[in-house]
């Protein structure tokens, strides 16, 4: 039972993940990208808060409350920001998940230099097979026309946020508690959302329903559930393996779009799907072989 618990929590990441851009982007309707976040994140604070009050966790050193802020900054702050910025300045869907997309080869490189992680030939083949399914699955929708800088900068920051922010939770943050941990972590993307949302000149917030249950499922499904499992498979996997579980988010949010907004599939996307999933099947497969080789010595 436990096996079959700790398999399937890819997969429900996977699938609570690929839901953030549409829940995103139906709130951005109702309000601005800097208060839409202040928001969310102070729902998030009062959920890990109420969480605490139930469950008896070790409260965490300054030191371990340094870490986890610097994380949330990352993750939270320059992840979150930059693509709640990326959309409000119009960068088109397609885009913006080849841009974020590039993260598990990133990771890779980034994590051979930091932790001295170990890539097989097979893996690179699979990171870069995993890039272009990505590209495929986005390509109707890719539209470069019209992109500013501005918009192209913040859907970058979103890229360096999630993945310093992965490998800085991997490396600091390995031993601490997960649930003061993130609490932590959006206590310091507060600090950074809250006075952009007070000192920036936008429209005031549209409190309809859309925007409503919008917030609502950003914070439970995703700042909730699928953050605490992120963090979950960062703490018992390595960044490389956990980083390639995103090559499946673009595709699994085409599906959503194909089912819920009757959006069109392509035989390049549905091909493009195919080596996403490939791509992170061969990498699971090659550490999990790495494992057992370990193991076996």
């Amino acid at each position: 039972m436990t096996f079959s618990l700790k398999s399937i929590i890819p997969l429900l990441f996977v699938l609570l993940w690929s839901t953030g851009f549409i829940g995103t982007k139906y709130g951005l309707d109702y309000a601005s990208s800097s208060d839409f976040l202040t928001l969310r994140t102070l729902g998030n604070i009062i959920v890990f808060a109420i969480f605490l009050l139930f469950v008896k966790k070790k409260s965490l050193n300054n030191i371990e409350i340094f870490h986890a802020m610097i994380t949330g900054l990352l993750i939270h702050g320059a992840y979150l920001g930059g693509v709640f910025a990326a959309i409000e300045f119009g960068i088109p869907a397609g885009l913006t998940a080849i841009i974020v997309g590039l993260q598990p080869l990133f990771t890779a490189m980034v994590a051979i230099f930091l932790f001295k992680e170990s890539i097989k030939k097979s893996q690179w083949l699979a990171l870069n097979f995993g890039l272009l399914g990505l590209v495929l699955v986005v390509s109707a929708s890719l539209e470069l026309s019209g992109v500013s800088i501005l918009a192209l900068g913040f859907a970058f920051i979103a890229l360096l946020g999630i993945t310093f922010g992965t490998l800085y939770q991997k490396r600091f943050c390995q031993k601490q508690p997960m649930l003061p941990s993130v609490l932590w972590q959006y206590i310091a993307s507060l600090l950074l959302f809250a006075p952009i949302s007070i000192f920036q000149n936008t429209a005031p917030i549209q409190w309809e329903l859309p925007f409503i249950l919008s917030l609502v499922w950003l914070i439970f499904g995703l700042s909730v559930a699928a953050i605490l499992l992120l963090m979950y498979m960062v703490k018992h996997g390595d960044a490389t393996k956990v980083t390639a579980y995103f090559y499946l988010v673009p595709p699994m949010t085409a599906i959503e779009a194909f089912v819920l907004f009757d959006e069109t599939l392509s035989l390049t996307s549905m091909f493009g799907m195919v080596l996403c999933a490939l791509s992170v099947f061969v990498i699971i497969k090659a550490k999990a072989s790495d494992k057992s080789e370990e193991t076996s010595q």
